[in-house]
């Protein structure tokens, strides 16, 4: 009888790991050890808590960064990073106690974190406005301010030109509207009027950073962090305040990547002081630079509107891969999970599971997905109570607690990089290597 294809394989190759698989394939990587920062790596990230808004009508500044004692453990805290094996790092530099005036700027702090962050090669997605400005700006309502900021952002490339990769101003979408629509923070006010003016002012000053920031760094890479919310309503008949809130959530991405808003969202936004040349200079045209969508998730950002008028929380209902999947779809962005945490600290080994296998859903369905951030490394204060009010609550959603003690999670986040730490962007994706070209022309996918 004739032997078949397979068995003169097998009689001339043996059963299996053929000469040649170890490049690829059959028996070639499969993504497991720890991260190796090396460009085709999914970034595996964590953030420092950065957020500096005040409250009390400007009378109260909320510095995270020292209520969670960063400034006297900056060192720890970044080796703390590099001994988890985490190579990526959202940071944010103190916006409010840099940028002194007009031209002037204090880098002492920034410029000792910043040189052990090189010495430690870790690579930081630096974050240079997180939900407050200095005081001698005002607040969000201040025209200056893309103005001001653009400058800052070009100090700051100008003197980090190592950095490549940036979110100009955090959350445009929750900085808008807690500041001036929920009356929260800095200017407190709470009218559809002042949240389109802190919103319009918000993006246009993303807009200018990112432009001064391509002038040192043509290649930059832009991770635009931004609050995926939804607002789910248990009525028969939706009302149209629902309908408007949802459209409203993607605000500050339609603005930013000139995408043209729905046509109640354009009425709602020119009713309330966005003019028709405003609204033709955002949508000219994306800023430059390559243009990465980040979704930050919280169990907290789904909630029900029940009949009664009641505001239920709604965790997982949707969960990050259906929020994100509906902004891509939009947007046709590559994806960076950029924030998430859990409240309770014995929940959130769980929690960042659930977050990771909603990652691997996204990229086995062919969308590529670069990077995944526990927020925050160290526990919070106050984000309970939104940080409108200081009464130094301790949030325990830290990969490490505030005497730099590792959590539950820490050991989870470790056996996830561990298993996945290797994992390219997309399969294959060392053929699509992050390069350091200047971006070229946008088109869409």
């Amino acid at each position: 009888m004739t032997q078949g294809f397979l068995e003169l394989i097998k009689a001339a190759r043996g059963e299996s790991n053929y000469a040649g698989d170890q490049f690829g394939g059959a028996a070639g990587k499969d993504g497991r050890g720890q991260p190796t920062g090396h460009p085709g790596n999914f970034m595996f990230a964590t953030g420092i808590e950065c957020s500096y808004p005040t409250i009390e009508h400007g009378k109260v500044r909320r510095d995270l960064l020292a209520e969670c004692g960063h400034y006297d453990n900056w060192l720890k805290d970044l080796h703390l990073v590099h001994d988890l094996g985490l190579k990526v790092l959202r940071y944010g530099l103190p916006y409010h106690l840099t940028h002194l005036g007009p031209g002037r700027y204090d880098w002492s702090f920034a410029d000792q974190v910043m040189a052990e962050m090189q010495q430690l090669e870790i690579t930081p997605i630096l974050d240079l406005l997180h939900f407050g400005v200095p005081d001698w700006l005002g607040d969000f309502q201040n025209p200056e301010l893309p103005l001001h900021f653009a400058d800052y952002a070009g100090a700051v490339a100008e003197r980090y030109p190592w950095v490549r990769y940036y979110t100009p101003v955090n959350e445009i979408y929750i900085t808008a509207h807690f500041s001036a629509k929920d009356g929260l923070w800095n200017e407190q006010l709470k009218s559809d009027r002042a949240f389109v003016t802190a919103m319009k002012h918000c993006v246009a000053a993303s807009i200018m950073a990112t432009q001064s920031i391509a002038r040192y760094r043509p290649d930059v890479v832009i991770v635009q962090s931004e609050s995926a919310e939804y607002l789910h309503e248990a009525k028969a008949t939706p009302s149209f305040e629902v309908i408007l809130a949802n459209k409203l959530r993607f605000l500050s991405f339609d603005l930013l990547y000139a995408h043209p808003p729905d046509a109640d969202v354009c009425i709602y936004m020119m009713d309330n002081g966005l003019t028709r040349a405003e609204y033709d200079w955002f949508m000219a045209g994306e800023p430059p630079g390559y243009q990465v969508m980040g979704n930050d998730y919280y169990g907290r950002n789904e909630r029900i509107l029940l009949p009664c008028g009641k505001l239920e929380q709604a965790e997982g209902v949707l969960g990050w891969y259906q929020i994100t999947h509906e902004y891509y779809q939009r947007y046709k962005k590559p994806v960076m999970h950029t924030e998430t945490n859990h409240f309770d600290p014995d929940m959130a080994p769980s929690w960042l599971w659930k977050q990771w296998i909603n990652i691997l859903q996204m990229r086995k369905d062919g969308v590529p997905v670069l990077g995944f951030t526990w927020y925050s490394l160290i526990d919070q204060i106050d984000w309970d109570l939104g940080l409108a009010k200081k009464e130094g609550h301790v949030n325990a959603c830290g990969l490490y607690d505030l005497q730099r003690q590792p959590r539950p999670v820490a050991h989870a986040y470790r056996e996830l990089l561990e298993e996945f730490g290797q994992i390219t962007i997309v399969p294959h994706g060392e053929m699509f290597e992050v390069t350091g070209q200047p971006a070229m022309l946008k088109v869409e996918v």
